[in-house]
């Protein structure tokens, strides 16, 4: 590799995930190397592969470094479900209940069947509002029509995620908590596993932008990734299962996490996720991940016990690009295969 590259891989030694210590990287080609290459050559800022809390290997090219918050773009909306569970722990809610019985707008028409996991499974059948990168305030979300009856049909864009915002934000006033979704899942779970985010970017409401928006450095994102991994101590068990059950409507996506499955229904030609993009490879594993604009990715790679994160830069570049440095799943995940 060039020597403006910094590879890192930290092997046997390295600090465990549980004890929020790293070990100081030094520099090495590691057995990831055609995977970082392959990420790099694409406008790739960090590689980080995970095991139990282990960081096996990291890399960091063009702009990246250890401590440089990227952001995930929709890779954010995975942040949702896990918000749900915290949120069914404490009893404010269960996904299975109408989302009309905190949103007394729905009560008299017909989204008053949509129930909260149809939101986070993006088949509440809702008329997709907002442009790319513009997801609508809360109040505008949840004034959305719907399209199609809930279960029908998967409809990928941010309303959902934002008309969750809303519920929640009531749910969080009832009991007397502070009432920003985010601020809350911060307290409520980010701080407990040691992870932390750059920033969270917050729409013309001054409400947090739950479909996108937010900012982590790869560590940070691996560490969430490991704990979802873990099975979430201290949330809703039940619904972390549902995280990777797939939807009716589509046999690629969870609540608010893709699955890479025969089936995938993706979220527009230009996402690169899709069921083409499987690949063989991925076939024959149980792999889950949560995924963004300009190839962002936190891969769940279950059956090897392997978190990986995957970040770039330029992503309105990303989403555009074509020829032969355009991001391929299946082509990174065969190379991290044969490592």
């Amino acid at each position: 590799m060039a020597a403006t590259r910094r590879t890192l891989i930290i092997g046997a030694g390295a600090a465990a995930f549980a004890s929020g210590a790293w070990a100081k990287p030094r520099p090495a080609a590691g057995p990831y190397g055609a995977a970082a290459e392959y990420s790099a050559q694409r406008r790739g800022v960090s590689l980080l592969v995970m095991r139990e809390g282990k960081v096996l290997f990291e890399d960091y090219p063009n702009a990246g470094g250890p401590d440089k918050a990227w952001e995930l773009a929709s890779g954010t909306k995975s942040f949702t479900g896990v918000m749900a569970a915290a949120a069914s722990q404490d009893g404010l809610l269960h996904i299975d209940e109408a989302c009309a019985d905190t949103l007394p707008e729905w009560c008299n028409d017909a989204r008053k069947a949509i129930a909260i996991r149809h939101l986070l499974q993006l088949n509440a059948g809702l008329k997709g509002e907002g442009a790319i990168g513009r997801p609508p305030a809360y109040l505008d979300a949840i004034k959305a029509r719907p399209k199609y009856a809930p279960g029908e049909k998967f409809e990928y864009g941010p309303t959902n995620f934002q008309a969750f915002g809303e519920i929640l934000k009531r749910k969080l006033r009832a009991k007397g908590l502070p009432d920003d979704p985010v601020m809350w899942f911060r307290g409520r779970v980010l701080d407990h596993i040691g992870v932390s985010f750059a920033d969270w970017k917050r729409g013309r409401d001054g409400n947090p932008v739950l479909p996108q928006g937010g900012r982590f450095t790869a560590r940070n994102w691996a560490r969430f990734g490991q704990w979802v991994f873990d099975g979430g101590s201290g949330v809703d068990g039940r619904v972390m299962n549902a995280l990777f059950e797939a939807a009716p409507s589509n046999p690629g996506y969870g609540l608010s996490w893709w699955l890479i499955r025969p089936g995938l229904i993706g979220p527009s030609p230009r996402a690169g996720v899709d069921e083409g993009e499987i690949g063989s490879f991925a076939q024959s594993e149980d792999i889950v991940m949560a995924a963004g604009a300009g190839d962002q990715r936190l891969y769940l790679i279950r059956k090897r016990n392997l978190i990986v994160v995957r970040q770039a830069d330029q992503i309105m570049r990303g989403m555009f690009a074509r020829g032969r440095n355009t991001w391929s799943d299946a082509d990174f995940l065969q190379l991290l295969a044969d490592a």
